[in-house]
């Protein structure tokens, strides 16, 4: 393969995959983008990889999905083709051994996982399971850390993540492969799937497409497309036939809510229910704080912010955004695009409350009117940022609940570069996981973390009912003292006047 031919520019190069273009080497890597390692569960420490065949390369065009199999799942990918020959390359001139970038779809078969024992030959090896294409983009005109990765199913957009926040960037995988392997012109590198791959059936359609939209022209390689249909062979005659056990299907489609598999006995999963919500709208979050204290959690509250609205109530599960300290360098790479801060409040979903680590810089905004409109529109239950707002009358009008350090005109570039998201920061002097309870009012914002949100309600009601009898005889005229907390004799009085029954 030459690449004389691939413009240095927005005009994309045909790529024939299966013909004169065909790769010596497909390399595939295993994890990469921080939304699917937060899915599986595990941080790699170093890249790991495997083979493809190189028959498994194809074009747009049609997948059949064996015979008797049930869980082809799609990744689309970015794909670096080698442009040069490269062996023991520094990390510092790597990327100028790739030659193009294409769209990739890193078809598998989790059916057939269990026998590989690591190798995906069988599960993802199979004839047409690597489409490729339809375009090269010149690698010359791109900035490896500003590409865009977005699949679709059946038109709906499933995939959609860049190359920001990379745990081993390009450059990385090509110096490293280079140790010891000699890559030649034309192999392909697949470079891992971000979060939102899943499982296709016979019938529907899949398409990928890799773009860089803020470089000029913004350059794509245009949409890869492969309809799924149903296989003709059954595999397992001479071999190891398909075999699914529960892993296998909460991998193959995300998540184990996605694949439709009950919880593990006796550990049910978690939920907000709306019962739940009803119990924590109905106290306060002094007295919510009150019995955390009483457990031990004395650091819940995130300190320093306040409503930009009175009177709203704020309940939901937590997300998060981490910003950094500013720095050029850092910013240009992370800042632009579509970059943290714009890809979570994209995923954003009913219930939640997007809360934000700006490490108490309150010198700039974190977030506008704009984010705050999409966070609305994608139902979240609320903002919280221990920096500052922008546009906060405009924000406030929403009526979103918001919570910050108040408003503030400079944009975000000021003092913070958006970082990642769904991981566990630091708000306020509080931590904050995914998935945490967030509970807001007039009072402030408390972080309660599941497993004690029934036993902290619970209590909070039983205080706030017997705050109400003590206020009561307070405005009869009683005095404090031994009332407010209430001795014995009071004790005795409240439990006959308002819970004769024990309760």
């Amino acid at each position: 393969m030459t690449y004389e031919d691939v413009s240095s520019g927005p005009q994309a190069a045909p790529y024939d995959p299966t013909g004169a273009d065909r790769p010596g080497k497909v390399i595939a890597l295993h994890l990469n983008y921080p939304s699917r390692i937060a899915q599986r569960g595990r941080t790699p420490e170093q890249p790991s990889y495997f083979l493809k065949p190189t028959t498994s390369v194809a074009g747009s065009g049609e997948i059949e999905r064996p015979l008797g199999t049930e869980l082809l799942a799609f990744e689309g990918e970015i794909a670096l083709v080698i442009g040069r020959a490269a062996r023991d390359v520094s990390r510092d001139e790597a990327w100028s051994y790739v030659g193009a970038v294409t769209a990739a779809d890193d078809f598998g078969v989790y059916d057939l996982r269990y026998a590989d024992k690591g190798s995906n030959l069988r599960s993802k090896g199979g004839d047409g399971f690597t489409p490729l294409g339809p375009a090269l983009l010149d690698a010359r005109a791109l900035d490896p850390t500003a590409l865009r990765i977005r699949t679709w199913v059946d038109g709906v957009l499933a995939q959609n993540d860049t190359t920001a926040d990379l745990v081993f960037p390009f450059a990385q995988l090509v110096a490293d492969l280079s140790q010891l392997i000699t890559l030649e012109p034309g192999d392909v590198i697949l470079t891992g799937t971000p979060a939102g791959s899943s499982v296709v059936v016979p019938g529907q359609t899949v398409e990928v497409e890799v773009d860089a939209p803020d470089a000029a022209g913004s350059p794509s390689t245009g949409r890869l497309v492969t309809r799924v249909t149903e296989g003709r062979v059954a595999v397992g005659a001479n071999g190891a036939g398909p075999r699914i056990d529960e892993l296998q299907r909460a991998e193959a489609w995300g998540s184990a809510e996605a694949a439709g598999l009950a919880p593990t006995p006796g550990e049910p999963e978690w939920q907000l229910t709306d019962d739940r919500r009803a119990r924590l709208a109905s106290v306060a979050t002094a007295t919510l704080s009150s019995q955390l204290r009483k457990l031990g959690f004395d650091d819940t509250s995130i300190d320093g912010v306040r409503p930009t609205r009175a009177g709203q109530r704020m309940i939901g599960r937590a997300r998060t955004l981490r910003f950094i300290p500013a720095r050029p360098d850092l910013f240009a790479s992370h800042g632009g695009g579509y970059n943290a801060q714009k890809r979570a409040f994209d995923g954003l979903n009913p219930g939640d409350v997007l809360v934000i680590e700006a490490r108490g810089e309150a010198a700039t905004g974190t977030v506008g009117d704009i984010l705050a409109l999409r966070a609305q529109v994608r139902g979240a239950a609320g903002i919280v940022t221990d920096g500052g707002i922008r546009d906060i009358a405009a924000v406030a009008d929403l009526g979103i609940p918001s919570y910050s350090q108040g408003g503030h005109p400079a944009v975000l570039g000021r003092r913070h570069v958006p970082w990642d998201v769904d991981v566990t920061i630091a708000c306020g002097g509080a931590a904050v996981q995914p998935g945490d309870v967030i509970v807001g009012d007039d009072d402030g914002v408390l972080v309660i973390p599941p497993h004690l949100v029934d036993e902290v309600v619970e209590a909070a009601i039983a205080q706030e009912r017997e705050e109400e009898f003590i206020a009561a005889r307070v405005a009869e005229g009683e005095s404090v003292d031994g009332l407010y907390p209430m001795n014995a004799a009071w004790k005795a009085r409240y439990q006959q006047e308002v819970t004769p029954d024990g309760e």
